[in-house]
Formats: C-alpha cells, structure tokens, sequence
C-alpha cells in the first residue's frame, strides 16, 4: 500500500512539475512603446510602416527586396517614425515563428493609417534631448543680449545716485 501512494505522490509530482514548466513561458519583455495589457503576445504588426515585431527576440521583421529579414533596429528609411504614436496590432491568433507567412491578410485587413481602439503605451515616451539643448543655447544669447542692452540702458542715462 505505501508502494501505491508513493507511485502516486511521485506520478502527480512529476505532472505538476511538467504542468508548471509548460505554462512559465518567458517571452521576453515587451517594449515601452508596446500597447498595455498585451504582455503575453509576441508579435506586433506595424501597419503604417509594414513592419513587424517579435518581443520574444527584440527584433524588427520586414521585407527587404523579396526576402523577409529579421534586425534590432529599424531600418534606415523609418528610423524616425515615433514607435509610441504608431498604432500596433497585436496577432495574438499567431504562434509560429514567421508572422509575415500571413502578410497578405495583415497588409489587406490593416492598410497603412489603421487606428482600431485606442491604445496606451506600456511606458512613457523619452523627452528628446536635441530640442530642449537647442533652445537651451538660444535662450542663453537672448539673456546675454538682454544684459547688454540693459547695460547700455543704464550707461545712457547720466542719473547719478
């Protein structure tokens, strides 16, 4: 009898380990310019630039002359697209590893400009750092500029104290 209920203690042990092991799966993480609320998914389908994401491997999947290809970044042409106003379609009915197999249906069911419901971002977008240091050194000149015609105000006037 011990024999029976240690089978069956080490059998069910066995299953729920593998149960557990099947259902932690680390897709990686998504990223910031990611929709909320889509942390299981893998794959984004950028309509407005034809391009998709794997979360899993961090990597943009597009067509480049004919033949599907995978890279960290985007390439050259879309490097300034703004990834967190864009709008993402997140395939959740898609488990392999080439998304683009399904190109002609995503292309005709999400043509470049498709907004479907409003999406938040997992995270903030960055503050561009260009601008404020640009206007930074203009609004400098302009207080410098002001000083000195204020020093020029006050050397006309012969006021003495």
């Amino acid at each position: 009898m011990k024999k029976l209920v240690f089978a069956s203690v080490l059998f069910m042990s066995v299953f729920f380990a593998h149960a557990q092991v099947s259902v932690n799966i680390n897709i990686g993480t998504p990223p910031n310019w990611g929709p909320q609320g889509y942390d299981d998914s893998r794959y984004y389908y950028l309509p407005d630039i034809d391009i998709y994401y794997d979360v899993a491997q961090s990597q943009y999947i597009y067509d480049n002359n004919g033949r599907w290809v995978r890279e960290r970044r985007l390439p050259a042409k879309y490097r300034q697209y703004d990834l967190y106003s864009g709008y993402k379609v997140v395939l959740n009915d898609y488990k392999g590893d080439a998304p683009y197999s399904y190109h002609s249906r995503h292309r005709a069911s999400y043509p470049k400009g498709y907004h479907g419901t409003p999406q938040k971002t997992r995270g903030e977008k960055p503050a561009k750092k260009n601008k404020s240091h640009g206007n930074q050194k203009h609004d400098n000149r302009d207080k410098n500029n002001s000083k000195k015609q204020s020093n020029k105000d006050h050397g006309s006037h012969n006021d003495r104290h």
